[in-house]
């Protein structure tokens, strides 16, 4: 088994595109890239930890490549946002690749040249790639939040914006 640590914004929108996933073992919601220890959510949210909201995936790479990951989680964003993502801005929502290993590091890197050079964005792509560090698990609420609570997710996501740019750059579901 690998990790793989993506932040997409709100990470309650990452966790079922890559639960879906054929090879996917495990999904954690949690947060990584800051400097205080176990930190709660009312804490990152203040963009004062440095931390992003982000998952950590566990996969057999034998099974699903991390570049299918990665195709995954560009489908998933707006790499041009500087700002965090969609309704929720601050730099706990900003996007990122958090890279294990340098084999991680290198496809992330050539993940990113070839959607910059793809012309499907008329701004720069921002999305940070970054040196994995730890990872803390987001409270146990927060895990599996669109299967546990699926009304308000469903809400949240269709008022964030996220489902019509996603359908503006990336087509049907």
């Amino acid at each position: 088994m690998e990790k793989a640590t993506f932040a997409g914004g709100c990470f309650w929108c990452m966790e079922g595109p890559f639960s879906a996933l054929q090879g996917v073992e495990q999904v954690r919601a949690g947060y990584c890239g800051g400097t205080t220890q176990n930190p709660s959510y009312k804490e990152v949210c203040t963009g004062q930890t440095g931390h992003y909201e982000a998952v950590q995936i566990q996969f057999n790479p034998h099974v699903i490549p991390y570049s299918r990951l990665l195709d995954v989680f560009w489908h998933q964003i707006d790499p041009t946002d500087p700002s965090g993502q969609f309704y929720d801005k601050g730099s706990q929502y900003k996007t990122a690749i958090f890279y294990h290993n340098s084999d991680q590091k290198n496809e992330a890197y050539e993940s990113k040249k070839k959607l910059e050079a793809s012309g499907l964005f008329d701004k720069p792509i921002v999305t940070d790639i970054i040196r994995a560090t730890r990872f803390f698990e987001a409270e146990e609420y927060h895990q599996e939040y669109h299967v546990k609570s699926e009304n308000q997710y469903k809400a949240y996501r269709s008022q964030s914006g996220r489902d019509q740019f996603l359908e503006i750059h990336w087509g049907a579901k």
